[in-house]
């Protein structure tokens, strides 16, 4: 199911073609071979709305939940670039040497947090990330080595500037992990089957009565395809962009 989501262009195919069928079929089978006579036709009335306002319900709830983890994941980006860009002038606290070999890591490291957010290539990613790993040692290192023997309130800061740091990379990395479940999405493609089989079920004969089944399908893939593209961090078209980072980089580079 999650590689599948991660392409919203298959999502909408799949979810189009999975909802078209329920809806036909509901229309061609279920309506043949249980005919509608005047004791359900009132039951059905009732059921259909409750079973389309059940899937709205979930789909704006799912919507809702995607888009939590869209901001989540820009102010983590914000909060990135900003530890990174405190870190490099608290910097001017450690002696000399020292805030040269930690400023010259840190701007290794930056460009290796914007590749991890222009990256759609997993196994790309893995690379950035491993090579993340190992900057954050050295930077780990460094500034212990630069504190040490000089520890002060003053060069504290310089710790626990690299600390936010280390951590905001951690804090990034599991706004990334942690999307809609599976489940959720099984229960909301579900739903949106039966919806559609009761809609074939109900709808009259004829060509524009087929016409007519196209409608909801289509608008329930639109809706499953923008909650997919927002959902996936490096795929489509709604993705969170560096820009933050990038800036930073930019300021670092004219310095």
């Amino acid at each position: 199911m999650r590689h599948v989501i991660d392409y919203p262009l298959l999502v909408f195919v799949l979810t189009f073609i999975s909802m078209w069928l329920s809806a036909w079929i509901g229309s061609s089978f279920l309506r043949r071979k249980f005919q509608l006579d005047e004791h359900l036709i009132a039951d059905f009335n009732f059921i259909l709305p409750a079973s389309l306002t059940l899937l709205g319900l979930i789909v704006g709830f799912s919507f809702s939940m995607a888009m939590g983890r869209f901001d989540q994941r820009k102010n983590y980006e914000e909060a990135e670039a900003n530890a990174i860009g405190t870190e490099y002038l608290r910097a001017d606290v450690l002696p000399a040497e020292d805030a040269m070999k930690v400023r010259e890591l840190l701007k290794a490291y930056l460009d290796q947090r914007i590749l991890f957010y222009s990256s759609n290539d997993e196994q790309e990613v893995r690379q950035v990330n491993a090579r993340a790993g190992r900057l954050q040692a050295d930077l780990w290192k460094a500034i212990v080595q630069a504190t040490t023997l000089r520890a002060t309130p003053i060069t504290a800061l310089a710790v626990s500037g690299m600390n936010d740091v280390l951590n905001s990379q951690g804090y990034t990395q599991s706004a990334w992990w942690y999307r809609i479940p599976d489940a959720a999405w099984e229960l909301m493609i579900a739903i949106a089957i039966m919806c559609n089989l009761l809609l074939g079920y109900g709808a009259r004969g004829g060509p524009r009565g087929s016409r007519l089944l196209l409608i909801l399908p289509i608008l329930i893939s639109i809706a499953f395809v923008l909650i997919a593209d927002i959902d996936a961090p490096r795929h489509g078209l709604i993705r969170v962009k560096a820009q933050n980072l990038i800036s930073l980089a930019e300021s670092l580079r004219s310095q």
